[in-house]
């Protein structure tokens, strides 16, 4: 048998020879074990009579298999994977009794312990091909059934799943919970989320008059820190905005929201029981910017209630239109029915940056996928599906009309509730709505892979009246595609001191020239600013007039949509070898300090970290970063007391604090010697500050485990792991080494702060002796380890040294790995692709 991988071959054949599955029961046992728990499953489903198939149960070990009343051999029929279904009636009935393992790696189901009280928590995560380790089940989207869960836990926990609870049997030292069956849905969406947890409790009146339950959960020794408030608000927000714009009421009987630890991701939209990232309970001081990613992660599990759990793609090639949708419908729920209306200027700072990036590298691919398997899946959860499709998606509707859109949801989500769609569905939708053809709009912009980028050509004459603007498109070598774009170009000129846009066309570029209507005749502003509502997806440049005008003033543009274009043109153009290096500092440290987007903020603060690591040519990188800590702590002093602003600009100033000077300024904060009005040293600026110190080598492990000892929580572990790896030493790197890489004993997100700290020094002598052991062995951490973990460590750990040695090792890895293994190919030419790019643009950090 194959193995962990499914491909979609063998899932188009057993969806023909498993002509429907009706239902699941499953029943678990969570007090029979620390390490692993009984699973027994129940599924009834019909077949081509005669046929053979298998179903997906990642075990330990299976003790009985029973097909349509017959015992069947489990040491033959099951390889720890898969077991084999053979001959097969016309409706049948299939019941497996095995044993399943906890996890510590936030797959399958998640076993955690609190540091704080020693309770146990634990939570499912399926997406994608997981729900086979609690149970058996046929694992693809497209096989439908209902789901019934029994399952017995300790007296003092809480059991939530997808429906509520019909009975509570109580025992004497544990009780069994039934939950009630439900709609058809596929197995990934299925939860379960156990321990002793505790909630708080809201409701609302759907659009169809049904009374639901809002609950949220967490663990007791944060729920202190939860305010529960804000997300109910925002979750009946959301519900308000589907419901009117999609009419069609929520589906599902009850909406629970779970803050769990140790989780991968941001959240995962499980059917009426919605598991998020423990993160978004902030403890200490946090920025708007995480704040408002959690409103937008709130809004996006809730879109994917209707696009992807009343309505599924049929195969994970779709994957990309689940998210994208859910993606730009959570930036349009909040900018237009919530406090946080400029989310869409997040949504360029971040969002889109994230996109331009990952379209650049060599393993983009076209929005529409080709998924062959789930390691395809697995490693397409990426910036194209996400980010690139929510901007393309974003482009589709202002094309077509938000109204027409919204009409073709509508009768999406009447005509296909409860099954499978695909792309195809949706467009034909749109196309009737709409009254637009849609055939070339796709394969345009979903078939074809690569960014456009849009320069302007100005002409003027001796009075500087513009004689003739045009936009200049051009595409790169390997995807040569010129697309449509809908896009406003805006003339900005200073008006009582601030930038303000005097003039705005909106008009479409089509083809390589084309000549923007009512300019020619106009005086020339002081800046000319292509996309300037954002709502192309291309990279866009300054003319040399208007990028000398933003250098001095991008501070001063009045709107904040107008200043994330500006600041995206100027990072691309960074990245791209167009701007020197040590210009976009300058350009960065001379208006950042105006910035009042805190998502601007943290994502430019995040571009200048890797121009001083990677970009900055070396024998300028240490004047350069003591430069910038010095502009961020002037920067940080003149900061509104209390304010995000402050806060971002103090944690940049330490990770970047280079001379004596600076570092005993860092020094003198954590130990409150030096103070700044409004700024509180809580447990997580403390974190920062300590292992900004460390990495510096000015503290070192007595320091950290004082800190640990007053921090006895989860997130304290973290930042403990974090700080130890960081000890610039060659002794503290090897115990993370053979930590992460040969022993793999920790849990995942340790793990990953581990390789945080690991990473975090200017030193590349204390990297390079782990170059060779890295592409010695990331081919047996990617065979042996779970994608998750194993995509962790093989691109957490890809050295950062920024020289020859690092491509010439890449390359040789590259050419002797065998076939098969795409997903880690795919890995490590991203990691050669970004120590390529960095000698390029280091190479032009020419400062004339």
């Amino acid at each position: 048998m194959p193995g962990l991988n499914l491909t979609r071959q063998e899932a188009s054949q057993r969806a023909e020879t498993v002509t429907r599955v009706h239902s699941y029961r499953v029943d678990l046992d969570l007090t029979a074990s620390e390490t692993s728990f009984p699973s027994t499953t129940t599924v009834e489903f019909d077949a081509e009579p005669g046929t053979s198939t298998f179903i997906d149960a990642i075990t330990e070990r299976v003790h009985s298999v029973t097909l349509n009343g017959k015992e069947l051999d489990p040491s033959e029929v099951s390889d720890g994977v898969r077991i084999s279904l053979p001959a097969l009636e016309s409706s049948n009935t299939l019941t497996v009794v095995a044993d399943a393992a906890y996890t510590n790696t936030g797959e399958g189901l998640h076993r955690f312990v609190d540091p704080v009280d020693g309770e146990v928590y634990l939570y499912s995560q399926f997406e994608v091909p997981d729900s086979r380790r609690v149970f058996a089940v046929f694992e693809q989207p497209d096989l439908k059934a209902e789901f019934t869960f029994t399952v017995r836990a300790p007296k003092t926990w809480n059991v939530i799943s997808n429906q509520p609870v019909d009975v509570r049997d109580e025992g004497a030292d544990s009780d069994v919970w039934h939950f009630g069956t439900t709609p058809r849905i596929s197995s990934y969406i299925t939860a379960l989320v156990a321990g002793p947890y505790t909630k708080v409790s809201d409701s609302l009146t759907t659009s169809d008059g049904r009374n639901v339950s809002l609950d949220i959960y967490a663990r007791r020794s944060l729920m202190e820190y939860l305010d529960h408030e804000e997300i109910f608000e925002l979750t009946k927000q959301g519900f308000d905005f589907y419901e009117r714009q999609f009419g069609v009421p929520y589906p599902f009987d009850k909406y629970d929201q779970l803050f769990v630890p140790e989780f991968n991701a941001g959240a995962m939209e499980n059917a009426g029981c919605v598991t998020i990232l423990e993160d978004y309970i902030f403890r200490s001081k946090t920025t708007q910017a995480m704040i408002e990613r959690r409103a937008i992660t709130v809004l996006h599990e809730l879109a994917h209630m209707w696009f992807g759990d009343l309505v599924t793609m049929k195969w994970w090639n779709d994957l990309w239109l689940n998210e994208s949708f859910a993606e730009f419908m959570s930036h349009l729920s909040a900018a237009e029915n919530t406090r946080f209306e400029h989310a869409w200027t997040t949504f360029s700072a971040m969002e889109k940056t994230w996109a331009y990036r990952q379209d650049q590298l060599p393993s983009t691919h076209p929005i529409v996928a080709d998924i062959k398997d789930l390691h395809d899946v697995q490693v397409n959860f990426d910036g194209i599906t996400y980010a690139k499709g929510a901007s393309v998606l974003r482009q589709l509707v202002a094309w077509v009309g938000q109204e027409e859109f919204m009409k073709a949801m509508n009768s999406y989500f009447t005509k296909h509730s409860w099954g499978n769609a695909t792309l195809a569905d949706l467009m034909a939708e749109l196309e009737t709505t709409s009254g637009r053809e849609l055939r070339s709009w796709s394969q345009a912009w979903l078939e074809t892979a690569g960014v456009n980028t849009l320069t302007p050509s100005v002409e003027v004459d001796d009075s500087g009246m513009i004689t003739r603007l045009d936009v200049i498109q051009t595409a790169p070598n390997e995807y040569p595609t010129l697309r449509p774009h809908r896009m406003t170009a805006g003339f900005y000129d200073f008006v009582d001191g601030k930038l303000v846009r005097v003039h705005g066309v909106e008009f479409d570029v089509d083809g390589e020239h084309t000549e923007v209507p009512d300019t020619a005749g106009r005086q020339r502003p002081a800046l000319i600013l292509l996309n300037d509502d954002d709502l192309a997806y291309a990279k866009v440049r300054l003319d040399d007039a208007s990028f000398d005008t933003a250098r001095k003033h991008l501070r001063d543009f009045e709107n904040s949509l107008p200043r994330a274009v500006v600041w995206g043109a100027a990072w691309n153009g960074t990245r791209d070898g167009q701007i020197p290096a040590r210009h976009f500092v300058d350009l960065l440290l001379d208006n950042i300090g105006a910035e009042t987007d805190s998502t601007t903020i943290l994502t430019q603060l995040r571009n200048l970290a890797t121009t001083l690591r990677m970009y900055v040519r070396p024998d300028a990188q240490e004047e350069t970063r003591e430069k910038a800590a010095a502009g961020l702590w002037d920067i940080a002093q003149g900061a509104e007391e209390g304010s995000d602003q402050q806060l971002q600009f103090v944690q940049a100033f330490a990770a970047h604090a280079t001379s004596g000077e600076q570092l005993d300024t860092v020094e003198a904060l954590l130990a409150g010697n030096t103070t700044l009005p409004g700024l509180s040293i809580d447990k997580d600026l403390a974190w920062k500050l300590l292992t900004a110190l460390v990495a510096a080598g000015r503290r070192g492990s007595e320091d950290i485990e004082a800190a640990a000892e007053k921090d006895n929580t989860s997130t304290g572990a973290q930042r403990a792991a974090q700080a130890r790896a960081a000890i610039p030493v060659a002794e503290a790197k090897e115990k993370v080494w053979q930590q992460v890489v040969e022993s793999h004993e920790l849990p995942n997100v340790i793990q990953r702060a581990a390789i945080t700290g690991f990473t975090m020094t200017t030193k590349d002598s204390l990297i390079r002796p782990f170059v060779s052991r890295y592409f010695e062995s990331i081919e047996r951490v990617w065979t042996e380890l779970s994608h998750e973990i194993s995509q962790q460590i093989i691109g957490g750990l890809f050295p950062q040294i920024v020289d020859r040695d690092v491509l010439e090792a890449s390359e040789e890895f590259l050419v002797q790995l065998g076939e098969g293994k795409d997903s880690l190919k795919r890995q490590v030419m991203e990691g050669r692709d970004a120590i390529e790019r960095a000698l390029r643009v280091q190479a032009a950090d020419v400062i004339s």
